[in-house]
């Protein structure tokens, strides 16, 4: 496949507005422009997963795709993504109230999740025409999709692929790999936050069980990427690059269930993504130095050196959402803060489910103007030093070096139905 570039995006709720303003700017890369979409492999989970599909399914006009996308995440209201009304509200805590106190008399079980995230399915069906995929997939704009999610029956990750005929596949002992039509239903599933948002009912090819995120279990989230084939990769963090050398606090206080929720989360959603790209870079030093043989070790797949672009949040997007709390709609803010002790203590949390516009807004603007600070850097793993734009991959997908990868999709509520549609 040449030099692929494979697009990898993982999780963060609404911090996935920040991955829109990223590809925004890409967008605007005239050779971007002019040759197409630049990733023919994407990797998407959570959030991730959800622009992942949204690329794949307008890979055929990359430039218009990533406006649109942006556009949407801008526009973006609470009520788009879970149930805000005081109804559903007071229905979904009595239930919660009913199961903690008399769930061992009554019997329990009944409570799924913090917030109905049922409007989502809706916004996705109405915005994004998951057809238009395996459209793409046969013109030669996109080689392969894959997005994650986690099996609750089983415990296992699932990575569901779709791509051109003979793709790679694979199963390890706690990954299963299913080559499949990829639905708004898999979208929702992947982007289900564990007790934030219900699970999701999908039916497989190894049968019917619920699933939700696919940040739980997407321990190294390069390694689908560089399994189906790139050789070089394109990561899009959430997590502020400066969090990295943070000192730390000194507060003797119990931490707030607000605390620790968002703890857990920056560790599922945040963490693994910089620390997969360090291990590769590593990898990468052992087999330049001859350290490590480029055959491998006995018994284990033949390794090869990989380019990697990480690019990540140049503030902090907790900091951030502090900000932009007021915000939410009441009911919501008050839910949340009941869980912690003031603003600071519920800004993590708070940072993936801020899916207001000023918030997902200013995070566009932010991977906007970090992609455009660094935009030099991008064409150029874009675009190789081999002289001209490598022959396509498949008939429609530009390759050359990169760090960075995407595909696009059609938004029905701004396009229409995607004119490549049959």
């Amino acid at each position: 496949m040449g030099n692929a570039i494979g697009l990898v995006m993982t999780g963060g709720g609404a911090r996935g507005a920040y991955q829109a303003g990223v590809l925004k700017r890409i967008g605007e890369i005239k050779r971007v422009q002019t040759h197409g979409n630049p990733f023919p492999i994407i990797e998407g989970a959570s959030a991730g997963a959800i622009n992942g599909c949204s690329l794949a399914a307008g890979s055929d006009d990359f430039a218009l795709v990533t406006k649109v996308l942006a556009r949407l995440w801008s526009e973006l209201r609470p009520s788009d993504i879970f149930r805000c009304d005081v109804l559903s509200q007071t229905r979904n805590s009595l239930t919660w109230i009913l199961d903690l106190s008399f769930g061992g008399v009554i019997g329990g079980g009944n409570a799924h999740s913090l917030l109905d995230a049922t409007p989502l399915r809706h916004f996705l069906s109405t915005h994004l025409n998951c057809d238009q995929i395996q459209e793409n997939i046969k013109r030669g704009h996109l080689y392969a999709l894959a997005i994650s999610a986690t099996n609750y029956s089983s415990g296992k990750g699932y990575l569901f692929i779709q791509g051109m005929k003979g793709h790679p596949m694979w199963n390890r002992s706690r990954r299963v790999t299913l080559a499949t039509k990829i639905t708004v239903e898999h979208i929702c599933a992947s982007a289900a936050i564990p007790l934030i948002f219900q699970p999701v009912r999908l039916e497989t090819a190894r049968g019917t069980a619920f699933f939700g995120d696919g940040c739980v279990r997407l321990q190294q989230p390069l390694s689908p990427i560089i399994r189906l084939g790139a050789k070089k990769v394109f990561a899009i963090g959430v997590r502020g690059r400066h969090l990295e050398h943070q000192e730390e606090a000194a507060d003797q206080r119990d931490p707030s269930l607000a605390q620790v929720l968002g703890i857990l989360f920056n560790v599922m959603f945040l963490d693994h993504l910089a620390t997969d790209i360090e291990h590769l870079e590593r990898l990468n030093q052992l087999l330049s130095s001859g350290q490590i043989s480029q055959s491998g070790i006995e018994g284990c797949e033949k390794m090869r050196p990989l380019t990697s672009f990480l690019i990540t949040p140049s503030v902090d997007l907790s900091q951030l959402a502090e900000e932009h709390q007021r915000d939410m709609p009441y009911l919501i803010q008050y839910f949340v803060n009941s869980l912690g002790r003031d603003a600071t203590a519920c800004s993590d949390l708070m940072s993936y489910l801020l899916f207001t516009s000023k918030y997902t807004s200013a995070l566009i603007d932010i991977g906007y103007n970090d992609a455009s600070n660094r935009i030099d850097e991008i064409e150029s793993f874009l675009y190789s030093s081999e002289g001209d734009i490598e022959e396509p991959l498949v008939s429609g997908v530009g390759t050359g070096r990169s760090r960075q990868a995407g595909s696009l999709v059609k938004w029905t509520s701004s396009l229409g139905r995607s004119a490549g549609n049959p």
